[in-house]
């Protein structure tokens, strides 16, 4: 098996790329070093400072992950400001911004960022469109999951089991991106 590194405090995105990258032949270790998340125009510009940072304190090869719920009716708000809204206004907040709105397309997208000592960083992006709910619904999954519904499903991320939500998820799509980069690098 070859280990990845993922350098996270999230337990939830771990355990979705182990469940994800274990079949494939990859052991995914946690390795919580802290970074600072700026504030950027882009998931990827996040990502990118996130590795400028760690490989300046971590010799190995790993990777890291930013991402975002856009959702359109409000301009693609929270977008890369994603984890912040949650902490400081939540589901319940998101959800009264929305209240009265028809319109609730929204898409999650992921960014993974993967450093090897001695080349470029690669970024790999994976989306997931769905719909905001009315209410929140579920307990699984982690964030902005149980308010979210994925097209072509009929449940919320939040009432998902990781295998089902790996089905949708952006990061899966992102990871399927990482994994095909690795098979080519």
């Amino acid at each position: 098996m070859k280990t990845l590194f993922f350098i996270t405090s999230n337990k939830g995105k771990v355990q979705e790329a182990t469940e994800k990258l274990r079949p494939l032949g990859f052991s995914v270790v946690q390795k919580d070093l802290g970074y600072p998340e700026v504030q950027a125009d882009t998931l990827e510009e996040v990502a990118l400072q996130g590795v400028e940072s760690v490989r300046k304190r971590f010799d190995d090869a790993f990777m890291l992950e930013d991402a975002g719920l856009f959702i359109d009716t409000l301009q693609g708000f929270p977008g890369v400001y994603s984890k912040y809204v949650f902490f400081t206004i939540g589901l319940l907040g998101i959800l009264r911004l929305l209240d009265g709105e028809k319109k609730r397309s929204a898409v999650f997208r992921s960014v993974y960022a993967y450093n090897e000592p001695g080349i470029q960083p690669m970024i790999v992006v994976g989306e997931c469109n769905g719909t905001i709910t009315l209410k929140q619904q579920g307990k699984n999954g982690f964030g902005y999951d149980p308010i979210f519904i994925p097209d072509g499903a009929e449940k919320t991320f939040g009432e998902m089991m990781v295998e089902e939500k790996n089905r949708f998820s952006h990061r899966s799509k992102a990871l399927d991106e990482l994994v095909k980069k690795f098979t080519k690098h």
